[in-house]
């Protein structure tokens, strides 16, 4: 197990000082923060709600649970059991790290940033997938980018986004399975 967290560690400073630049820098704070995400989330309610009516509320009301789900999992569940600290917590900045972001007082294991958005991405892949194929890559793109912003910002080492990804897929999907039993299918309008 010391093996496996000192290659952890050796990831976390291959992204968080190996990839440091100017541009990333000023990126991948923006792309953890919540409230950037805001519009697109607002964007994606409104879009099913006004296209898709009944159908789109009860996606919308299943990407609420997803999240719902994938949080409380992650945050209240695992970390609190597994209790990792935070690499801003066990390494010491700016020596030995390049942290962009406050630390955070939680744990880091897994990454509740990483589990949400990947479950939601699986979640609107698995069901808006099916109608706008397109989609597919960009909501990938879209949380692997937010996964890799944790570990680069220096609040995540790399398996605890990798963790939290896995988690996310497999509630995004088992939350898919519950509502494909209420026949959520969408049509191209």
């Amino acid at each position: 197990m010391t093996d496996f967290l000192h290659f952890d560690e050796y990831l976390f400073h291959l992204v968080n000082a190996g990839c440091q630049n100017r541009f990333f820098d000023w990126l991948m704070p923006l792309l953890r923060d919540k409230f950037v995400w805001l519009p697109l989330y607002v964007f994606i309610a409104s879009f099913l709600l006004i296209n898709y009516k009944q159908q789109g509320t009860y996606l919308f009301l299943a990407m609420v649970l997803t999240v719902g789900i994938s949080d409380s999992v992650s945050s209240h569940v695992i970390k609190k059991n597994v209790q990792r600290l935070r690499p801003c917590r066990v390494l010491e900045a700016p020596k030995d790290m390049h942290l962009l972001v406050p630390c955070g007082s939680g744990f880091s294991f897994p990454s509740s940033h990483a589990a949400n958005h990947f479950a939601l991405a699986t979640l609107l892949l698995l069901v808006l997938g099916k109608v706008f194929r397109w989609v597919k890559i960009p909501l990938v793109l879209w949380a692997i980018s937010i996964a890799f912003a944790q570990v680069y910002v220096g609040v995540h080492y790399p398996m605890d986004v990798v963790a939290g990804a896995l988690l996310g897929i497999l509630i995004g999907g088992g939350v898919y399975k519950l509502v494909s039993t209420l026949n959520l299918t969408l049509k191209n309008s």
